[in-house]
Order: structure tokens, then sequence, then C-alpha cells
């Protein structure tokens, strides 16, 4: 097959055809406009997702700081019923201004009072959590962006197919409508 024919093939619902109908043109446009909102909508919303993560990534990045830390009791191995490696103590640290500052946050079972642990805290002075490193916030922003782009991509499949529903029902319809026409005309000939 040659190669234009190929391509005729392929775009058959824009050719003549004495039975095409109106609900076929309009399927072809859906049909095109799905995959246009897919490729382009797609690409550019995973894009943009991807970038303004790694924007946020960047600025928890520069925002926060660690701090050494004291734990301030013992922190058994069991201290957690699902038997993880972290359980909540309470710590505390000297914030910037010379203060001595406590709170809770997790550390690694097992501690003992008077041990020294890392924690985060942001620009205002509280507790957060350790910023993701360059390599983890490229490989989280990337996931965000495939993420967006494919529940773009499901959400335009989605309407297309619904549309495309709607317009075989139509067709059955008329479909029916017809045949309630012609059908007993065909039934006196046998």
């Amino acid at each position: 097959m040659s190669d234009g024919a190929c391509t005729m093939k392929r775009l058959w619902r824009w050719r003549g055809n004495p039975l095409r109908r109106r609900e076929d043109i309009m399927e072809a446009w859906i049909v095109l406009a799905v995959w246009a909102v897919v490729l382009a909508g797609g690409t550019l919303v995973g894009l943009l997702t991807a970038h303004a993560a790694d924007e946020v990534f960047a600025r928890q990045r520069a925002e926060r700081h660690s701090v050494r830390a004291v734990v301030l009791a013992d922190v058994p191995v069991s201290a957690t019923k699902g038997g993880g490696t972290h359980a909540l103590a309470g710590i505390s640290w000297t914030a910037s201004d010379g203060t001595t500052q406590t709170d809770k946050t997790l550390v690694d079972t097992g501690q003992k009072a008077g041990a020294e642990v890392v924690a985060w805290l942001d620009g205002r002075g509280d507790l957060a959590t350790e910023p993701p490193s360059p390599t983890e916030a490229a490989i989280e922003s990337g996931v965000l962006g495939t993420a967006a782009a494919l529940g773009l991509a499901g959400t335009a499949f989605g309407a297309g197919a619904l549309v495309r529903w709607r317009l075989d029902r139509r067709r059955i319809d008329q479909w029916g409508r017809e045949w309630d026409l012609v059908g007993p005309r065909w039934g006196h000939k046998t």
C-alpha cells in the first residue's frame, strides 16, 4: 500500500462518503481534539507541574536549615506499635537568638536521653521535615509532572468517550427510526 493510501485510510473519517452522517464528522473532530489535548495539553501540564514542584523543593532547601538537638528522654526500641524505626520524642535545641527551644519530632528508636540528633527548622524557626535533595526533588517533580499529564489525559479520554458514546446512541436511535420506515416494506417480498 502506498504512503498516500495509508494516509487516506487513516483520515477515512474526513473523506467523501455517501453514508457519512453529521455525527461521523463530529466524532472525527472529537477524536482529533482529544488527541490534541492529550499530546499538547498533557505535555504542557506535565512540564508546568514539574517546574512548579521543583521550585517549591528548591525554596524548601533554601529556607530550611539543620540544627543539633538533644533528645530529652530515652526512646525505647518498642516505642512504636508497628515496629517502625522512628518514634516521636521530645528534643531541645538552641535557637539562633540563643534561647533554648523544645518540641517533639521523629527520632530513631533506641535513642538515650542526651543523644544528639539533627533537627530541621523552617524560616520561622519551627520544626520542619528535611528538604529533599536535588536528586530526590528531580525525581519527585518528574513523578508529579507525569501524574498531572496522565490525569489530564484520562480526563480528556473520558470526556471524549462520553461524547462518542452519546453520538453512538444518537446513531442507533436514527438507525432504528429509519428501519421502522424501511423494514415493513421488505417483509412482503420474501
